[in-house]
């Protein structure tokens, strides 16, 4: 029996408690994946402008147009390479690891029609080398389809790729997954130009291809009867900091903050800070939380979700310390290869750490803004931006506290149990 054009969840809809969906049960659930083929016009193809009709748009962080990106690739006219990225970067994220090692054959069927769709001869399922238990259940999946098995059917494999924060960026991974370094590389040429041995590879994340699949099975009218009208759908969440069960929820577009703190439990304790984005997000404050999660409001403010992140600081950390060790972790997760990660994002590490210290000894508290703002756009990847983003918005938000750690130094709180994970990553639990 199909899902229910309303019905609630989507995404991780029949995930049993333990384990993951078998394909018996999955087929039951949402039906037979139909398949069109490579069409003539494969720029035009009913899918491609079926994604388009439902507004569609990457769950990896950019947000970019998934009809674009497909059409993107299609008119290469090479057979291409798709590339499933489930490596968590993003310490905050667990997300694409659950879709993948819960439910991996919603994602594998958004694979096997963007394949069909692309004309596609090889699938690459990238995962971080230390989720073993996730690549195991993914090849049992792979191993129970039988449109794999057909002749003329894509050379799938899965690959372990090194963790880190640049893991997840599109260049950095395709240079990984040809035997280089997961280090990005100078665009263009653009990955859906030439990628891996250089054909055009589409690039895209386990949630955007187990979105492609619900609009391949169900249409663009079923996806867009969730969400809102510029935020159709539903997505996932990964919630974390001062609530009572934190964990990955799916929510549909629109959803308040406060809303997602009620399906998360609640609060725990009073809360100081929201943190939207990851640590390339923003710091808002806790009058916000009747803010909207709508991927199109939250641009128009110069927000965004990333890749599905809210953090909910609690008013027992200190934040300067919190700040003050994600900035040191980022500079040391940024593969040192230009000037803005090579100086400008040590020398704000450096700063903040002083100030956890004996304070603004050297005189540099005052000049991080000063250095946030030379850093953006100067990369050769958004690393840089997105630690700017985060440093920034946090002493905007947090001002009285930065200048009262910049006069006396570190507070009782730097020494506490940090909220934000650095650098290991734990995957966050689901409900």
């Amino acid at each position: 029996m199909s899902l229910a054009a309303g019905q609630f969840p989507r995404l991780l809809a029949g995930m049993p408690p333990e384990g993951f969906l078998p394909l018996a049960a999955h087929e039951a659930l949402h039906g037979p994946l139909p398949l069109s083929g490579r069409s003539r016009s494969r720029t035009e193809h009913p899918l491609i402008l079926e994604l388009e009709r439902a507004g569609v748009r990457g769950y990896g962080g950019a947000g970019f147009p998934t009809a674009t990106k497909l059409h993107a690739v299609a008119t290469q006219g090479a057979r291409p390479t798709i590339v499933v990225n489930g490596a968590e970067g993003e310490p905050l994220s667990g997300k694409d690891v659950l879709l993948t090692g819960r439910m991996p054959h919603l994602v594998i069927d958004g694979v096997l029609a963007a394949a069909s769709t692309l004309g596609s001869d090889r699938v690459i399922f990238a995962l971080d080398e230390e989720v073993r238990g996730v690549a195991r259940v993914l090849q049992q999946a792979l191993a129970q389809r039988p449109e794999l098995q057909r002749r003329g059917a894509p050379a799938v494999s899965v690959n372990a790729v090194p963790g880190g924060y640049l893991s997840g960026q599109e260049t950095a991974l395709v240079s990984a997954l040809g035997g280089g370094w997961a280090k990005p590389t100078t665009t263009p040429p653009y990955p859906f130009e030439r990628g891996i041995k250089g054909v055009p590879t589409l690039v895209s994340n386990s949630e955007t291809f187990a979105q492609i699949a619900l609009v391949a099975r169900h249409g663009a009218d079923w996806f867009r009867a969730l969400g809102t009208t510029n935020d159709p759908g539903t997505r996932l969440i990964t919630v974390s900091g001062a609530v009572s069960y934190p964990g990955v929820v799916e929510v549909a577009g629109g959803t308040t903050l406060r809303q997602l703190i009620s399906a998360s439990g609640g609060l725990t304790e009073p809360i100081q800070g929201v943190l939207l984005g990851g640590y390339a997000g923003t710091w808002l404050s806790p009058d916000d939380l009747e803010l909207r999660l709508d991927a199109h409001a939250l641009r128009e403010r110069g927000l965004r979700l990333g890749s599905g992140i809210v953090v909910l600081l609690p008013a027992s950390a200190c934040i300067v310390a919190e700040v003050s060790g994600v900035a040191r972790w980022l500079e040391q997760e940024s593969a040192h290869q230009c000037g803005p990660c090579i100086h400008g994002l040590q020398a704000i590490a450096d700063a903040l750490e002083e100030l956890c210290g004996g304070g603004d000894r050297r005189g540099a508290y005052t000049r991080i803004e000063r250095w946030c703002e030379l850093v953006v756009r100067r990369g050769a990847c958004s690393l840089p931006d997105g630690a700017a983003t985060f440093v920034a918005s946090a002493l905007r938000r947090f001002r009285p506290v930065f200048d009262d750690h910049a006069r006396h130094g570190a507070c009782d709180l730097c020494r506490a149990e940090r909220v934000l994970p650095i650098p290991a990553f734990d995957a966050v639990p689901v409900r």
